[in-house]
């Protein structure tokens, strides 16, 4: 994987467009530099105005103050066939099934322990086991309601390109906003490409969430009140939450907005109490109740732990569910599927090194400046080392920590990421790129085609988080 050259999701060879970008090339040729270059102007000017932005946690500006910033985002869709999306979206749903059960199990029978199948203390021991979800049960056996699983294509020697599993976010999946502001602003600035290609949509996704939230509300609730639970204004995601609520035409609330009485969790409005039956936190587990979890926690709700357990609210995503997304964690996701639907995996895992196991430490230590180490706790682009990326003084510091604290890291090759053509200030441009699809689990399981495509703006880069100045792409599904 790591010898082949990139897969080209819009280049066949250089003298051939594959067939699904065929019409789109032959538009993107007609399009002049500079009107391209004043429409990607008028994308930030909207994207300001409206207030599409993200805190960046210790960056400061020159008055000491937090920053925020745009997420660049790029006037070149990423384009999926039909049945390439199809496949995708069978093996989605495997995933995340497998990891509701999973998360089901842990917390009661324990069966997959005892199978041998994962060792017990990757589990018990796991800083994001919660020993308080022992044996209670949510609507449906689901914990993750909502998922973001991100999805990487690499290069093989042959020319083709394998979808792999890169991560599955099961606790606080961030992203959705701007793939629904993403279709907006190409529908505004180049509307005659929807009449050109049967694009599938995405704006429905809300509706299809609240549903979600809605099916989940706890027994005998008919017409259940939902809300979104912030950490506030100065929280990186908090456009999200807003937008969110406001598309779901429901109250965007923080914890001090919520009471507990009677065994039940209340907001506070103009009106009165009133009773809330679903909670759609945006709140880690830590800070979700001071009285369960962090005592200093002014984010949370008081005594929210006790009524979630008695099953009078429903919490999505449910505590504990980070277990399940931890990358010491994540190796084990094929084996779950065949424990738990008997299944052979549809989407195949990244070949990961446990650095906890003395023969897989061995060989990261020895081949450090070719892998990408990251710490099993680890998000954003923080806390990894590129080794092929990295200085010799930057590997040799990474070593000693690798050395001091093994159970801490996983390593994978540094796949070879497929590339998508992207606007930059040179013209046009081939850019690294990966894919987070959002999955959807209440009574059904389901999803809208597509999801948040991320690039990596900066020449021969990897990493697409935004936090490390990745940028985003609009992701179309063509219908068949």
């Amino acid at each position: 994987m790591t010898k082949s050259h990139p897969y080209d999701e819009m280049h066949a060879s250089s003298a051939r467009v594959r067939e699904h970008y065929a019409s789109y090339d032959r538009w993107l040729a007609k399009q002049p530099r500079e009107l391209m270059k004043s429409r990607r102007e008028e994308a930030e000017v909207i994207f300001r105005r409206v207030g599409i932005t993200f805190a960046v946690y210790g960056a400061k500006d020159e008055d000491g103050a937090g920053t925020e910033r745009l997420i660049p985002f790029d006037l070149i869709p990423r384009i999926i066939p039909a049945a390439e999306w199809r496949e995708m979206e069978r093996g989605l749903k495997q995933r995340v099934t497998a990891l509701n059960r999973f998360l089901h199990d842990v917390y009661h029978g324990q069966e997959i322990l005892k199978a041998g199948v994962i060792p017990p203390e990757q589990v018990m021991a796991n800083a994001q086991f919660r020993p308080e979800m022992m044996n209670v049960d949510v609507p449906f056996d689901v914990y993750s309601h909502i998922a973001g699983i991100d999805i990487v294509r690499a290069g093989q020697p042959d020319g083709s390109g394998t979808y792999y599993v890169l991560e599955d976010n099961l606790r606080v999946p961030s992203g959705v906003s701007y793939m629904l502001e993403n279709r907006k602003m190409l529908m505004r600035l180049f509307p005659e490409l929807f009449s050109q290609h049967r694009v599938a949509p995405v704006a429905h996704y809300p509706d299809l969430l609240l549903d979600t939230l809605r099916a989940v509300a706890p027994v005998g609730v008919n017409d259940p009140t939902v809300v979104v639970l912030t950490p506030g204004m100065y929280n990186s995601a908090y456009f999200e939450h807003a937008f969110l609520a406001q598309q779901m035409g429901v109250e965007l609330v923080e914890g001090a907005d919520l009471f507990v009485k009677d065994g039940f969790v209340y907001m506070r409005t103009t009106q009165g109490p009133r009773r809330v039956d679903v909670i759609y936190r945006r709140v880690d587990d830590d800070f979700l109740d001071p009285l369960a979890f962090r005592k200093d926690s002014t984010l949370g709700c008081a005594g929210l732990l006790d009524v979630y357990r008695a099953g009078n609210v429903t919490l999505s995503n449910g505590i504990g569910t980070g277990v399940a997304d931890d990358k010491s964690i994540y190796p084990y996701v094929p084996k779950m599927i065949e424990f738990y639907l008997g299944e052979k995996p549809i989407l195949q895992n990244v070949p990961t090194y446990l650095c906890r196991e003395d023969e897989d430490l061995k060989y990261v230590l020895a081949h450090l400046g070719e892998l990408v180490v990251k710490e099993v706790h680890g998000a954003g682009g923080y806390g990894m080392l590129v080794g092929p990326a990295a200085s010799k003084a930057e590997i040799e510091a990474f070593r000693a920590q690798l050395v001091a604290n093994p159970t801490n890291y996983i390593a994978q090759p540094t796949l070879s990421l497929s590339t998508c053509p992207t606007f930059v200030e040179s013209g046009v441009a081939p850019r690294h790129i990966d894919l987070r699809p959002f999955v959807l689990s209440g009574k059904t399981v389901q999803m809208v085609p597509g999801g948040l495509t991320r690039v990596a703006l900066k020449e021969g880069s990897l990493v697409v988080n935004s936090s490390q100045g990745g940028g985003t792409k609009d992701t179309w599904v063509l219908e068949a």
